[in-house]
């Protein structure tokens, strides 16, 4: 849970050999190659790929790989208002939500010759998005996406594989979700990350690990300078760890804070993995973005949270995870956390906390970020708010509320088609029937 360490790159790393580096590691190198052929802009995607800026893009020159498709018959859900419209038809053209709504209505605006995707008898919504996720692998990146996270924010990895990723997802967006990549994880032993980048080197000689505000500094712009788009660190030790107790503190408060400065210094948010009602208060008042984890959370600092705005990712999939462990350590505190934190939940939607749907998928397991909304669902949450938090909700988080989360005009082509609907049944959500990331109809791989 919260990242596991894979081997460094071999070969020299130098910074213009950042994305390289990364996307060897993360195995992405033969995909962009493969992407980049004109038989995979043809092959096995429904519409050939078009360049242009597509929503939700990294912030960039270049441009993103898009498709064009028709999507046809389904029972259209809208997360934003809770609209449902049935006979609906979504049509994409260059990656881009161009019409949505009863056939009726878009009358002479449907294309007649782009692909059609059939969804009569189906539930047809946005792209789902997963805000605590880590994607090391190309092979996670795709599993993620046809498990229906068609965008997602990234939990930190070892060695900067989730930005190779990002730039992945541009090149091919059937590949991979477009993603918010938060670099290196900012925490006090930094293990084998030191070898990431030259410049967290020097930091092996301090004694008491990444604590002063020089070397917590250091890391947050090394982040920024590899290209991160927000930054994480911890404010307690790891529940999925046996040896650590998740409710003992690592930083404190005027630590906390100046991760937070440097990081804003370079315009980016800070994530924080917290448990402890101290710690997550502690977090909260030092100015961070996004609270994750945060089981014994308490209501002083829900308050607190919601008078900043500050988002929860509870990450319920992985603390229920931990009940099913054969350690028995991590089965009891499973059993311990779980309903503890679902009280959370509840009171954090009650008081008007905003709240994201994260799996924290890691170590080669992606969870569909479904089973989170499922679990939103079990705390107390209505169906629709549940859905809400890997629609709406984390796509505000991520900085995309205007791009991702809807399928309306102007927002991204990503579309999640159920064999049910959602508000009835929210397990729906964890087997899509068909999934669509900027106008490609994303296909299993054969095994």
């Amino acid at each position: 849970m919260c990242v596991e360490n894979t081997p460094p790159p071999s070969g020299r790393l130098t910074r213009r050999g950042v994305l390289a580096g990364a996307a060897a590691l993360a195995g992405t190198s033969a995909v962009l190659a493969q992407a980049a052929s004109p038989a995979a802009a043809s092959g096995g995607a429904p519409a050939a790929g078009r360049g242009g800026a597509g929503p939700g893009g990294a912030d960039r020159g270049g441009a993103d790989r898009v498709g064009d498709l028709v999507v046809e018959g389904g029972t259209l859900l809208d997360p934003a208002t809770g609209e449902v419209t049935e006979g609906a038809v979504v049509v994409i053209t260059g990656g881009v939500v161009r019409a949505a709504g009863s056939r009726a209505r878009l009358g002479n605006r449907v294309p007649s010759r782009v692909p059609v995707l059939r969804a009569h008898g189906r539930w047809v919504l946005p792209g789902l998005v997963d805000a605590h996720i880590h994607l090391n692998t190309a092979a996670e990146a795709r599993d993620a996406v046809l498990k229906g996270a068609t965008s997602a924010r990234s939990g930190s990895t070892s060695f900067f594989q989730d930005i190779a990723v990002r730039e992945l997802a541009r090149q091919a967006p059937e590949q991979a979700p477009r993603l918010r990549a938060a670099g290196v994880f900012v925490t006090p032993d930094l293990g084998d990350t030191l070898l990431a980048d030259p410049e967290l080197a020097p930091l092996a000689r301090l004694r008491d690990g990444v604590r002063s505000p020089e070397a917590l500094r250091r890391v947050v712009e090394v982040n920024l300078a590899r290209g991160a788009d927000t930054v994480k660190t911890r404010v307690n030790e790891r529940a999925g760890l046996p040896d650590q107790d998740p409710l003992t503190q690592v930083y404190d408060r005027e630590q906390l804070s100046a991760i937070v400065a440097a990081a804003r210094r370079g315009g980016k948010g800070v994530l924080c993995h917290g448990y402890s009602e101290k710690g997550c208060h502690d977090a909260v008042t030092a100015g961070i973005r996004s609270l994750e984890h945060g089981a014994f959370v308490g209501e002083r600092t829900l308050h607190e949270m919601r008078r900043r705005d500050t988002c929860f990712t509870p990450t319920l999939t992985a603390i229920a995870g931990l009940a099913d462990s054969s350690d028995p350590v991590l089965a009891e505190r499973g059993r311990t956390y779980l309903p503890a934190l679902k009280r959370a939940v509840l009171a954090a939607h009650e008081l008007g906390v905003p709240l994201a749907a994260g799996t924290d998928s890691s170590g080669g397991t992606v969870d569909p970020v479904g089973g989170e909304v499922v679990l939103m669902h079990a705390a107390g949450l209505p169906a629709l708010d549940a859905l809400r938090t890997a629609t709406t909700g984390a796509a505000k988080l991520l900085g995309l509320g205007s791009t991702v989360g809807r399928l309306a005009r102007g927002y991204a082509g990503d579309v999640l088609v159920v064999d049910g609907d959602p508000l009835a049944d929210p397990g729906v959500l964890t087997r899509p029937a068909h999934v669509v990331r900027a106008g490609f109809q994303v296909q299993a791989q054969a095994a």
